[in-house]
């Protein structure tokens, strides 16, 4: 790709994304549903930013509501999320898609479904080059020939008149990477990116975000529910559940010192090679709860074994402690630790009723 330099040059260090208290609703009829309840983060130039949480936490939803692709009834009801500076979750539709491709690149977890199977690879990458950028058509049919050399397609001049099914999975995802890339965006959301690509193939995709991040100085949100690739691929980490952030910071202090409950739990359930053999993963009693209005206090209350009545009582906020936030009375020298018995017995129960 051209003036790659010149990017991470200006780019370097520079605020990319600010998601500020973002809340998402789902109008129903008998209520409504809370997807994501006051999430904030950031990221920054040249660093990869790992959401992580079961499936319901809020992480794809997330990403969705950043960049305007929320599907009625879902709609951002409160906070703002602003790219370099400028708000866009209140810009119109008109806008908002001169901004997707363009300042944000997308990456979905389904390579099939985001790629035409009746169009050669290499005009969908220059129409992609030719929507966003004031090019003729010959530099967009170069440029797409850069970006699948970018992201180490062997033979990329032969392959840019192959059609998708001509090309395998993980073929197929390098060119939805390369399609994120073409236009040369600020920042990058990776929905699930490896999910269904062997073990093998996983490693090399996540290596090549990982180089052209670097690279590029764009900013990557990488949305998983595998702590074993955040471990490998992040600089920092926010871990959701039920729609709040549980705990967030650097990568390497999470990881090493976890500090919610719900964090250990994800850490205990991920396959180690420095298990024990015979140890088994840990698992996390109960489920998800019901996303119907607020939990007045710890959304994790339920499956919790540590809980006290002030997880009930009130919703635990964001405290820095050992270099990251946690939202956890545990970690709170004002709350007094109570025993199981002051809990009543049904929130016990909530999380295997639900």
């Amino acid at each position: 790709m051209t003036n790659e330099n010149s990017i991470v040059n200006k780019r370097e260090g520079e605020l990319l994304l600010n998601v500020d208290n973002l809340r998402v609703e789902i109008d129903q009829r008998h209520g409504k549903l809370i997807p994501v309840d006051g999430v904030s983060f950031q990221i920054n130039a040249g660093e990869i930013v790992g959401v992580v949480g079961e499936s319901g936490a809020g992480k794809s939803i997330t990403g969705a509501a950043i960049i305007g692709l929320l599907e009625r009834p879902a709609r951002i009801a409160g906070g703002q999320v602003s790219l370099l500076g400028q708000r866009i979750d209140n810009l119109p539709l008109s806008d908002l898609k001169k901004i997707r491709g363009r300042q944000i690149g997308t990456i979905f977890q389904d390579p099939l479904t985001s790629l035409n199977p009746l169009q050669r690879i290499g005009d969908q990458l220059a129409e992609t080059a030719l929507t966003h950028l004031p090019i003729t058509r010959s530099e967009a049919r170069k440029r797409a020939l850069a970006a699948l050399e970018d992201v180490g397609i062997p033979g990329a001049a032969q392959r840019l008149d192959a059609y998708p099914h001509e090309f395998s999975g993980g073929m197929r995802q390098r060119v939805v990477i390369a399609l994120a890339l073409i236009a040369e965006p600020s920042l990058v959301i990776a929905d699930e990116p490896t999910t269904a690509l062997d073990v093998s193939v996983q490693a090399q995709i996540l290596t090549l975000l990982k180089d052209l991040c670097s690279k590029r100085g764009m900013g990557v949100m990488l949305i998983t529910h595998d702590m074993g690739v955040i471990a490998e691929t992040t600089d920092k980490v926010a871990v959701l559940y039920a729609g709040r952030i549980a705990e967030i910071g650097p990568t390497a202090s999470v990881m090493q010192a976890p500090m919610h409950p719900y964090t250990e739990g994800l850490m205990g359930a991920t396959p180690s090679a420095t298990r024990r053999q015979g140890e088994r993963l840990q698992q996390i009693p109960g489920s998800m709860p019901n996303l119907r209005n607020a939990t007045v206090g710890c959304a994790f209350a339920a499956r919790c074994q540590h809980v006290m009545p002030s997880c009930i009582d009130a919703r635990p906020p964001l405290l820095v402690r050992d270099g990251h936030e946690v939202a956890c009375y545990l970690h709170d020298a004002n709350v007094t630790p109570a025993g199981l018995s002051a809990i009543p017995s049904s929130l016990n129960d909530a999380g295997d009723k639900r």
